[in-house]
């Protein structure tokens, strides 16, 4: 049975509509899914799966969330990832969208294979709950 990670951590709620949403996608077939808060997960969490997807809000700098969601994705700097598929999500309000595409570079350099990235402004919409669920999917069949 294939397992599929989602770890977010959300502040307004776009972000956990966003993780609901993708692992309503990835949850076909024969697919185990998990969607947990960041303080509620583990490395193995990471590890055990055949697929994961990390969703936070952008915060100062042009960040992820720093009290919860960057100490853990800081944790996985020198782990053996294996070119693991991934799917980054989150929303920036009124920021800009750098953080996401910084965020991608560091999943990259940790050897996480990103597969797809998702980022809402203000409000999550019909469309974004769709590609959320396309990227999923994605998640689930790779």
């Amino acid at each position: 049975m294939k397992k599929v990670s989602i770890i977010y951590w959300s502040n307004g709620g776009n972000v956990e509509i966003m993780a609901n949403a993708i692992a309503e996608g990835a949850s076909i077939g024969d697919v185990e899914v998990e969607t947990k808060n960041v303080a509620d997960s583990s490395l193995e969490d990471v590890l055990n799966s055949d697929a994961v997807a990390f969703g936070s809000p952008a915060m100062i700098n042009d960040e992820i969330e720093e009290i919860d969601m960057k100490p853990f994705i800081e944790s996985l700097k020198g782990i053996d990832i294996n070119n693991k598929p991934l799917v980054l999500f989150g929303s920036c309000g009124w920021r800009e969208t750098t953080f996401i595409d910084k965020w991608q570079e560091q999943m990259k350099e940790f050897g996480f294979n990103v597969i797809g990235k998702i980022v809402v402004r203000d409000s999550v919409e019909k469309k974004d709950i769709q590609r959320s669920k396309e990227l999923g999917k994605l998640l689930a069949q790779v």
